[in-house]
């Protein structure tokens, strides 16, 4: 796994998830994350999550960047937008255990985060999580390599 300050991460919200990617992008300041990219939502105003999914996970699924993060009201819309990309595994995580499986077993590139459901503390741990922990492979890469139809 790479230090966090040689990571790439491509991050976006709609208006639910607003508030809490501004507390992320702090968190990832905090901890060097080497670079970050917002690719919006950039106010509260109501907007569509597609209109932000969909660039993200095609520069993700192009290598651009190493993970994304997704945030929405409740993480289901906008991780099944980015889901629609052949290279993305868009996880939605709702507590660490979650985070660092999507991780181990299912190689995921995106973690999408439930705004309406989850602290700013149980974010920024699974974040943590979601960066530091490496795909496991093995057994679990057959699977993984069955994902894409």
């Amino acid at each position: 796994m790479k230090p966090f300050n040689e990571l790439r991460i491509a991050i976006c919200n709609d208006h639910a998830g607003y508030d809490l990617k501004r507390t992320v992008l702090d968190h990832l300041k905090a901890i060097q994350v080497g670079t970050v990219e917002d690719f919006g939502s950039y106010t509260s105003e109501s907007c569509d999550y597609p209109d932000f999914a969909h660039p993200l996970a095609l520069a993700v699924e192009k290598g651009e960047f190493d993970f994304g993060i997704t945030i929405c009201g409740s993480g289901n819309g906008i991780s099944m937008t980015a889901n629609k990309h052949k290279g993305i595994r868009s996880a939605l995580c709702w507590e660490n255990e979650i985070a660092s499986l999507a991780r181990r077993h299912n190689n995921a590139n995106v973690i999408s985060l439930p705004a309406r459901f989850i602290t700013e503390n149980e974010a920024k741990g699974m974040i943590d999580i979601f960066l530091s922990t490496d795909f496991e492979g093995g057994r679990h890469q057959r699977r993984v390599d069955k994902i894409p139809y």
